[in-house]
């Protein structure tokens, strides 16, 4: 079955090389012009999205946080022609899953998708740590009988913690599991994903947390 991919690209040549591209490596992908439409094609039917930066009417950061508001956790490639570390960052803390800048190989894009779907849908099923339950092929994660909206890089972190079985997971090896292979991230970024899950424990009333190493990693308390 080819997988639905949003191709969110304002520039039409690109666009179209992008739709046919893709085709050709059997996805399924829907276009869509600006933030605006994308929004309104966005649906949990989505295996994953490629979501243009510099948009007309708005910035891809906002559109992929009002994507991950609405509670859709599917994967984000974010293409854009900045290549500042600052880019990268702020890519990632709005739940983006990768970066790819421009110009770029179609073969390396196709790439990237296939394994940021693979990342997003783990072999094991369901986990259960304390009141916390990952549900892997539905995607979902409940404290008690409140779900949480992850994105799927914070579900990927949440599941190496729950995995370790409260022992102490490196950050390199957070890191490894959760982004893509040569993403460049940096302490601030894994920083700001662990700070965010933190907060969504908190707020759904979990008796866990997740403490911190001094120097070494994290671990599922």
């Amino acid at each position: 079955m080819r997988r639905k991919i949003l191709v969110v690209e304002d520039d039409h040549a690109l666009r179209d090389v992008l739709l046919r591209g893709l085709r050709e490596e059997e996805f399924d992908p829907l276009p869509a012009p600006d933030g605006a439409t994308a929004l309104r094609l966005a649906s949990g039917e989505l295996a994953a999205a490629v979501l243009d930066v510099g948009l007309p009417d708005a910035d891809g950061r906002d559109v992929c946080q009002a994507l991950r508001a609405g509670g859709l956790t599917f994967p984000v490639i974010f293409l854009t022609a900045h290549h500042r570390l600052t880019d990268r960052l702020s890519g990632f803390s709005a739940g983006g899953d990768d970066y790819l800048p421009k110009p770029f190989h179609l073969a390396e894009l196709a790439a990237r998708l296939r394994a940021a779907i693979k990342r997003a849908s783990p072999a094991h099923t369901t986990t259960a740590v304390g009141d916390v339950r990952l549900d892997a092929v539905r995607h979902r994660c409940t404290v008690g009988d409140t779900e949480l909206a992850l994105t799927p890089t914070e579900f990927r972190l949440l599941a190496v913690l729950m995995a370790a079985s409260g022992d102490v997971v490196r950050r390199r090896d957070l890191v490894r599991a959760a982004w893509p292979e040569g993403a460049r991230v940096n302490d601030n970024t894994l920083d700001q994903y662990l700070t965010r899950l933190r907060r969504k424990l908190r707020e759904a009333g979990s008796t866990r947390g997740i403490g911190t190493a001094r120097g070494i990693g994290h671990r599922l308390t």
